[in-house]
């Protein structure tokens, strides 16, 4: 027995006849096959139980006379059993398969960027003017060296390890071609180009023909080692080892067969067609020295000329695992909070493992910095940076840089309609159907990104001019210039600021 006879549409699809013309373009720009021309009626239905709420049709209707609602249908009142928790054991009831889920978490956890407030200067500490004085953006992600050093005729010793530079603390985090789709990638790697910074391959590997933006790329190399080859590893900027993710701590990837394509089977070496299915650990990983035999191989592996990556899902010992990080020998850390997007993800996993970005990077940053390790590496934080509001408050509790994964994906025109694992996505993003891929204009998409983070660098600049800092590199760290709001003792002793009003 089919689960859907025990449900109700989580949407509605509601058409305004006076208004609809039915020139049909719903029906044609729905993946989801929701929309159909009736001729005997000679008016357009809408099959709402297929909707999934992408907003194509609504955005794309000549005449504006579709929207879509949520249901206000309901079970019986009980503060106990909701209607997503009744939906879901039914479809469990009737699939007898795990649920899954696609981007961050919806479920209303608390939102600690929205419980901090940025300090500002006024007199004695004059803010400065960003149109008019100098302010440094740019930042050096790697290991630093921790002393002054001189040689035997007393100059400095300037070598540094390898080092990334970036115009601006942002990059474009871990997203796998196949999870997303060619031209998604195309445009992530051109606007990295265009804006001096990095985007991230994820696990999928890198595409042939993206191989001359390897001055801008991230490849990943992750516990299925999809697509890991020489060319791959040498093409490449920096390398991330992918220890963990924000959406699914503790347990590996899911890439489904209907998604491995011919250039996804050759990008990542496997079988067309057949599941990329990434275990939950490294097989040759069980210590922080198994870490550290890998990070040294890859090190070698390419001469000792890239900065090498570690990117952790935040847990609980998060810090402490971040401390035998810093000391394995990796160059960068990469913390990714529970909020952070995927692809795919069993959605227990998704809504109830890990813990927010903020109190991990907050732990992490005090960790190191107390056992005066804090220069032996970066850290880059992740999962669910919104704004350049959220990267300010990133950096004053510690972290270099962040990654943005669906900010990125918004300014593409993702729709967050949480449906990335069924392959159809109607804004060409995360699909590999070629009628839906070429929806998406890189030669526009790759704009809209850079018209993003440029604007995230005017406002990065703007609130550290309000606070009287004139570079990324005064503000990291700088906790001084954070009070939190509504937040417990704990909370704050955790993030290490004031409440305001202190």
């Amino acid at each position: 027995m089919s689960d859907t006879l025990f449900m109700y549409p989580e949407y509605e699809v509601v058409r305004d006849y006076d208004k609809c013309i039915a020139c049909r373009v719903c029906e044609r720009q729905c993946a989801n096959e929701v929309h159909s021309y009736d001729p005997d009626l000679k008016k357009m239905l809408a099959d709402s139980t297929k909707c999934v709420n992408c907003h194509r049709c609504v955005c794309l209707c000549p005449t504006h006379a579709l929207k879509i609602v949520k249901s206000d249908d309901t079970y019986k009142i009980n503060g106990n059993w909701n209607n997503q928790t009744i939906n879901e054991v039914y479809r469990q009831a009737g699939t007898g398969g795990v649920l899954l889920s696609s981007m961050g978490t919806p479920k209303p956890y608390p939102v600690y960027w929205d419980k901090m407030l940025v300090n500002a200067s006024q007199v004695t500490n004059p803010s400065i003017d960003p149109l008019r004085e100098p302010m440094e953006t740019a930042v050096y992600l790697g290991k630093k060296n921790a002393k002054i050093e001189r040689d035997e005729k007393g100059k400095l010793k300037d070598t540094l390890p390898p080092q990334l530079k970036l115009s601006v603390p942002v990059m474009f985090s871990a997203m796998s071609y196949g999870s997303i789709s060619y031209n998604a990638h195309e445009s992530l790697a051109r606007a990295a180009e265009e804006l001096g910074i990095y985007y991230n391959t994820g696990e999928g590997g890198l595409h042939k023909d993206f191989y001359k933006y390897g001055k801008n790329t991230i490849v990943q190399v992750a516990s299925g080692r999809f697509g890991v080859f020489k060319d791959y590893l040498e093409t490449a900027a920096a390398i991330e080892i992918k220890m963990g993710q924000g959406a699914k701590p503790g347990i590996g990837g899911h890439l489904p067969g209907s998604k491995i394509t011919d250039a996804v089977s050759t990008t990542r070496m496997i079988p067309k067609g057949v599941d990329a299915i990434s275990p939950a650990p490294h097989h040759d990983i069980y210590s922080i020295e198994d870490l550290r035999q890998l990070v040294y191989s890859l090190k070698e592996a390419t001469g000792y000329k890239k900065p090498v990556i570690v990117k952790i899902a935040a847990v609980h010992n998060c810090a402490a695992i971040a401390s035998g990080i810093a000391r394995s020998g990796a160059d960068i850390i990469a913390i990714d909070g529970f909020r952070g997007g995927t692809g795919a993800a069993p959605t227990r996993i998704r809504d109830n493992v890990g813990i927010p970005i903020e109190l991990a990077l907050a732990s992490v940053d005090t960790r190191l910095r107390e056992e005066g390790i804090r220069d032996n590496v970066s850290i880059v934080a992740a999962g669910s940076v919104r704004s350049a509001a959220d990267l300010v408050k990133a950096i004053a509790l510690g972290a270099d840089a962040c990654y943005i994964g669906t900010a990125a994906l918004l300014s593409l025109g993702c729709h967050l309609c949480r449906s990335c694992h069924q392959g159809k996505c109607n804004w060409g993003i995360a699909t590999q159907v070629p009628e839906l891929v070429k929806r998406l204009n890189p030669e526009v998409g790759y704009k809209r990104l850079v018209n993003l983070v440029t604007a995230w660098k005017h406002e990065l600049q703007e609130m550290m001019g309000g606070m009287g800092i004139n570079s990324v590199e005064a503000l990291r760290g700088n906790r001084l210039m954070l009070r939190g709001i509504g937040l417990t003792e704990k909370e704050l002793s955790v993030l290490g600021i004031r409440h305001a009003g202190e």
